[in-house]
């Protein structure tokens, strides 16, 4: 096992679309795992949510997140990112990334539809900042 130069975890992280796993602290302190699709700002990971959704509440009461990203075919690895998140109602906003994560996830003939289909009131852009990163490849070798 090693551990992935930056560069790396960039390529890991956005060469082709896997899903994401963002774990959030619930009230009673239990934590919830949801899987999302994402897209990446320089180190920072961007995805959305609905506002009443239990990450979008969880988030907007402790913007605490563990995300992670992992390849289940050998020799294996993940990405888990500690971070704090950052929510936004912006519409623009919302229209220009979940138009990248539809392009990146369901094909360039699709995005404008689904950027057009998340980017409505109701709906969060959450954009996590890092505080820790682990990367780790070669788990198998």
């Amino acid at each position: 096992m090693r551990t992935m130069s930056p560069d790396e975890r960039r390529h890991f992280l956005s060469e082709r679309p896997r899903t994401m796993k963002v774990a959030t602290v619930r009230p009673d302190g239990r934590p919830h795992v949801a899987p999302v699709w994402f897209a990446l700002d320089g180190d920072d990971v961007i995805f959305t949510t609905g506002e009443n959704t239990v990450k979008g509440t969880n988030l907007r009461r402790d913007p605490r997140v563990c995300l992670c990203v992992d390849d289940d075919m050998p020799p294996f690895a993940y990405v888990q990112i500690d971070g704090v998140a950052t929510l936004t109602d912006d519409l623009p906003a919302l229209l220009h990334w979940a138009t990248i994560i539809g392009g990146r996830y369901m094909g360039i003939d699709h995005a404008d539809a689904f950027g057009r289909r998340n980017a409505v009131p109701g709906e969060l852009l959450v954009r996590v900042t890092p505080t820790r990163i682990l990367a780790r490849a070669g788990i198998v070798d």
